[in-house]
């Protein structure tokens, strides 16, 4: 599903105000981070990651790797940080936001 300009802009403004909760370092994109990613991004829906200064990967890059292994939409990624989004089947906390 894609994203409309409003929805994105929507959940860029509900990502303004969360703390990253991962940060992606020296190692590669591996099987552990995106299965933690991936059951970070089911509980939450909308997660923030921050691509250290010591990556290999660029925030784009990261950001574009972990959509495709986990199936989510990049909502937007600004310097080091991105935002990832992902709505639950059921019960998603962002509804209102999505069926404007």
């Amino acid at each position: 599903m894609a994203l409309t300009s409003k929805q994105r802009a929507a959940l860029r403004s509900a990502a303004n105000t969360i703390d990253p909760v991962f940060q992606i370092g020296k190692g590669e994109i591996d099987e552990t981070l995106i299965q933690g990613l991936a059951d970070c991004i089911a509980a939450r829906e909308l997660i923030k990651i921050k691509v250290l200064e010591n990556s290999e990967y660029s925030a784009r890059e990261a950001a574009d790797a972990l959509c495709e292994a986990l199936g989510c939409e990049c909502v937007q990624v600004i310097g080091r940080k991105f935002v990832l989004f992902k709505q639950k089947k059921k019960e998603s906390a962002f509804d209102a936001i999505l069926t404007k």
